[in-house]
Formats: C-alpha cells, structure tokens, sequence
C-alpha cells in the first residue's frame, strides 16, 4: 500500500515546481526598475509573444520545445528549469523534514526567497532590499509560532546577524580603504538569523566563507581577473543556510560534541 507521505511529497514536488515558475519571472523582472512581477502575462523575452498555458509547464515545456522559444526559436535560458527543479526539490525536502506544519510553510516561504535571492545575486550582485528587509520581520514573527526557533533566538539572530556582517565590512574598510562587503550581505544574514536563529550563524558564517574563498580563489585563476573583481556573497550564505535548515540538529549535535571534548 502506498503511504500517504509519499502523496505529500509528490504534491509537493508539483507545487514547488509552479511556484519555481513564478520565481523565474520574479528573478527576471524584479532587479527592472519599474517591472511588474505579474503583469504583463508571461511571454518571450526576445520575442514578446504571450505564453499559451502548455508553454508554461515548468520543466516539460521546456524539454518538450528542446529549450526554444516555440515562436521565434531563440534559446531559452537552462536557468528556468533548474530554478523550477530546485524548488520541487525543496519543497519535498521540507515536507519530509517538518512535516505537514507550520514550521513547513514558513520555511517554504523562506526557501523561495532565497533561491531569488541567490539568482539575483549570481546575475546582478544585489540582494533585494524588497525581500530581505521584510523577510527580517516575517522570520520574526514567524518565530512566534515556530517550534523549531523561538522568538529571542530569532531576535539574538537578527542582532548578531547583521553586526557580524557590518563589523567585518567596517574592519574590512577601515584597513583596505574600500568596501569589500555590500549592504545585502548583512541584510541578509539578519533575515537568516530571523528564520534560523542565532545558532546557525557560526556554521554559516564558518561554511559560506570557506566556500566563497575557495570558489573565488579559483575563479580568479581561471579566469585570470584581478583581485578587485567582487564575488557574490549572496549565494553561499543561502546554500549554507540550506545545509543548515535541513541537518542543522546534526550539526548543533557535533558541535557541542567537540565543545565537550568528546570528538571521536
């Protein structure tokens, strides 16, 4: 007999899908000023013509058109089915993890806003002020009814989130005479301490680091660009986040075992 949980995650890897197809037209017309997030209808970027529904099928559309437009045949971008698979996946993780509860809807809330957020950066080096700023006051409030994270943790995360990032751009300043950390990042990580509580900042903090310098470092040579070159930081906070939401009781789990000195 077929369990109902596998019904909840196959209705949640079809709902995360839709919503990733929302999402693309977020990424893509959120950073224009003046753009609309829904209006006009989607359409082709190239073309302008409107999509008809069986062209808005997130992933199949664009395996069934071998990823073309259907009216112009212009290449259509690997990015709108990858954020689209990306947010199925999501959401099926975040179904098996919490379940059918609150804490699954505020995280899934939380895990599309940084997938935006991650794209937006990767493309423009911003992060959204429209979408950290009140994800700061949506984490809190949503820690008000979270079992995961309570509300001073969310408060103390919101505080040392964004004090660590501004105390690291302000050092970073003050010795290189230039900004070599932008105002989203500490934004950011305020919205993350919001959601996940100050606990998961070391982890985050220690992990998006370490990744960032690896990938910029070798970026850098590969690319052969100057040390100047600004790598978004947006990303790594995100997917560290991500590792995080997922096994942060593991995580914290560990940590504590190396504080005690019981490390194997």
């Amino acid at each position: 007999m077929i369990q109902p949980d596998f019904f909840y995650i196959i209705f949640a890897i079809l709902f995360g899908a839709i919503v990733g197809s929302f999402l693309n037209v977020v990424i893509l017309r959120l950073p224009l000023e003046g753009s609309s997030v829904v209006f006009p209808a989607s359409h082709c970027p190239k073309c302008m013509t409107p999509l008809s529904w069986y062209e808005n099928i997130p992933v199949i559309s664009y395996l069934v058109q071998l990823g073309k437009c259907r009216h112009c045949k212009t290449s259509v971008s690997i990015q709108y089915p990858v954020v689209e698979l990306l947010m199925a996946l999501l959401a099926a993780a975040i179904v098996h993890t919490f379940g059918l509860t609150i804490a699954t809807a505020g995280y899934f809330v939380f895990a599309a806003a940084l997938v935006v957020i991650i794209f937006i950066d990767i493309h423009h080096q911003i992060i959204p002020d429209v979408i950290s700023l009140p994800g700061i006051v949506v984490g809190f409030l949503f820690s008000l009814i979270n079992p995961h994270v309570n509300w001073l943790d969310s408060l103390i995360g919101i505080g040392a989130g964004g004090g660590v990032l501004y105390l690291v751009a302000l050092f970073y300043y003050l010795v290189r005479k230039q900004d070599g950390m932008g105002g989203g990042d500490i934004k950011l990580l305020a919205m993350l301490g919001a959601f996940l509580g100050w606990q998961s900042l070391p982890f985050i903090i220690f992990v998006s680091s370490l990744s960032g310098s690896i990938i910029g470092i070798a970026s850098l040579a590969l690319q052969k660009k100057d040390s100047h070159t600004r790598i978004p930081f947006g990303p790594f906070l995100s997917l560290a986040a991500f590792v995080y939401l997922f096994f942060g009781k593991q995580i914290l789990f560990y940590f504590n075992l190396y504080l005690q000195g019981q490390w194997p």
